[in-house]
């Protein structure tokens, strides 16, 4: 068999995996790139092989980085079966239309530059309608059920532990009269995550592709995390100001509520702020999947039950409130009142959460509380690194409020985490393809794989072939992706740095400018800056 790695190959989003073997061709995950302008416009490529030839999607799990370019492989021709648990199915349900929208809608706004400016209009990655219709491609499997792809092709969906639904998936394919073991991780979940089981050990593996978001980072002990959780949130309120958590709608939405439920249990007199302040869930696409997680009980780990057969909701508790229209979203940011805001998307770049950071990040007494992992690129990411300023909706906006992370919240396993999900191998794989992280995680995890475990690891690159089989693995010369995609990249790249470098020098030459500075000094700099304004002009003419 072959297994092209298109995603997530030296990034952590865009899962995507392309296996062939001699009598079936299918994909493991489907993701959408996220963060810096570069990797969305990967979004838009051609897929490097005909979808109507491939018989299978295998969906680890709901996140639009594992199953976003679904609906655009429908469109351009796919009508096989996606396979997926049935929490993966019905989250899918709610979160692909919902995505359909936005490219709708982020469409409509390009368009609307556009045709000031004289162009032609360009298309929407994909509609809502597409990703309703592909939705009837979905078929549901119950984890720990073996089940017949091929009569030389045997798939197993095992629990990840990362969100509802999530799977590890077990791969079996027979080819010239031996069979090997692939194993792919999907997303791998903390231990002790709220509400979901811990991560499947699997015992055996030929070879191996795995996570590593976290690979080179220790969250902080789960005790510490539920006490700074809280005392966040009481200092907030004492200030006067608002918590606003960015979130994931799907998982740590869920999760967070679950723990806050947790404390209401346990209140003591420490909590009283806490409780008297109103939180809110503002995202329609959280309350939704919310009533998914409230029907899918038996992805539900032991102290999650206990609850249930108690009589208790895990789900819910007094104070929580869902926002539905955009109307009661709004006015959250005219209330006086101190709250906690729940709201998507996680990591800042689209969704209702730009109008809460848009009201709080000003206000040196509200809090923005990271509970998951933030790419680069990303509005969340730049945040977490120190931004003094940053523009939402063209507007400039000051950042003066206390900006916290709290990784123990994550849904993704963190260094130790995956390390003692790799040792319970009773059969060691004979490779481990180290994908889904940034480029200096995926080095440190590498060589602690390497180190603890003495297997050989491989980095692979976007487009890199490996044939594998019973004699091990050979890496492809030849790449799928052409190299001018790659070139293509390389210049919205520098475009990307130049963006930022412009950002912060004309920060700085206005403070300058600001100063007592010569009348001829102030020329010399006119001068220069119309050069490079002439130059620059020049080349987005070519361009056009």
């Amino acid at each position: 068999m072959k297994i092209t790695f298109l995603g997530a190959a030296k990034t952590v989003t865009g899962s995507c995996y392309f296996i062939e073997t001699s009598s079936c061709k299918m994909l493991v995950d489907c993701g959408m790139f996220q963060g810096s302008s570069k990797e969305e416009t990967l979004n838009e490529e051609d897929f490097p092989f005909n979808p109507s030839e491939l018989n299978y999607v295998l969906l680890t799990h709901a996140h639009i980085d594992h199953s976003g370019r679904i609906p655009k492989l429908y469109v351009d021709g796919f009508k096989g079966e996606i396979i997926a648990t049935k929490a993966t199915k019905e989250l899918c349900e709610i979160m692909l239309p919902d995505s359909g929208y936005i490219q709708e809608s982020e469409a409509e706004w390009k368009n609307r530059k556009r045709q000031r400016a004289g162009k032609p209009p360009v298309k929407p990655l994909y509609t809502y309608k597409d990703a309703v219709d592909c939705l009837k491609l979905f078929r549901s499997v119950k984890y720990d059920e073996m089940r017949n792809l091929t009569e030389d092709i045997r798939v197993r969906f095992r629990d990840a532990g990362h969100i509802l639904g999530s799977s590890i998936i077990e791969l079996w394919i027979r080819e010239k009269g031996s069979e090997i073991k692939v194993v792919f991780s999907g997303d791998l979940g903390n231990k002790n995550i709220p509400i979901l089981r811990d991560p499947t050990i699997i015992e055996d593996a030929d070879y191996l592709v795995i996570e590593s978001t976290y690979g080179n980072k220790v969250h902080g002990k789960s005790k510490d995390r539920v006490e700074d959780f809280v005392n966040i949130i009481n200092e907030t309120i004492d200030r006067g100001g608002n918590v606003v958590i960015p979130s994931f709608a799907v998982g740590r939405t869920q999760e967070v509520i679950y723990d806050l439920n947790k404390k209401r249990e346990k209140y003591d007199a420490r909590y009283d702020k806490f409780f008297n302040a109103p939180v809110y869930v503002d995202s329609p696409l959280a309350t939704s999947a919310t009533e998914v997680f409230r029907r899918n009980l038996d992805c539900y780990d032991e102290e999650a039950r206990e609850y249930i057969e108690n009589g208790d909701n895990p789900l819910d508790f007094p104070g929580l409130r869902f926002t539905k229209t955009p109307e009661e979203s709004k006015a959250l940011n005219e209330k006086k009142e101190s709250m906690v805001i729940i709201s998507a998307s996680g990591m800042c770049d689209a969704g209702r959460i730009k109008h809460h950071l848009k009201h709080n990040l000003w206000r040196s007494e509200s809090t923005i509380l990271f509970v998951g992992y933030q790419a680069e690129g990303t509005l969340g990411r730049r945040l977490l690194d120190g931004a003094k300023t940053v523009k939402i909706f063209g507007e400039e906006i000051s950042v003066n409020a206390r900006i916290e992370m709290l990784e123990g919240l994550s849904g993704h396993a963190d260094k130790e985490g995956l390390m003692s999900w790799l040792q319970g191998f009773k059969k060691k794989p004979e490779k481990v393809f180290i994908v889904h992280g940034e480029e200096n995680v995926m080095a440190d995890f590498s060589e602690a794989v390497k180190e603890n475990l003495g297997v050989e690891t491989v980095i692979p690159e976007r487009g890199q072939s490996f044939v594998i089989g019973a004699r091990g693995a050979m890496d492809e010369a030849e790449k799928l992706i052409p190299d001018v995609s790659f070139k293509r990249l390389a210049v919205i790249d520098i475009l990307e740095t130049l963006k930022e470098e412009f950002d912060f020098l004309s920060d700085e030459i206005i403070n300058d400018l600001k100063q007592d500075k010569e009348d001829e000094e102030v020329d010399k700099l006119r001068a220069r800056l119309k050069k490079l304004e002439s130059e620059i002009l020049d080349v987005l003419k070519q361009m056009g």
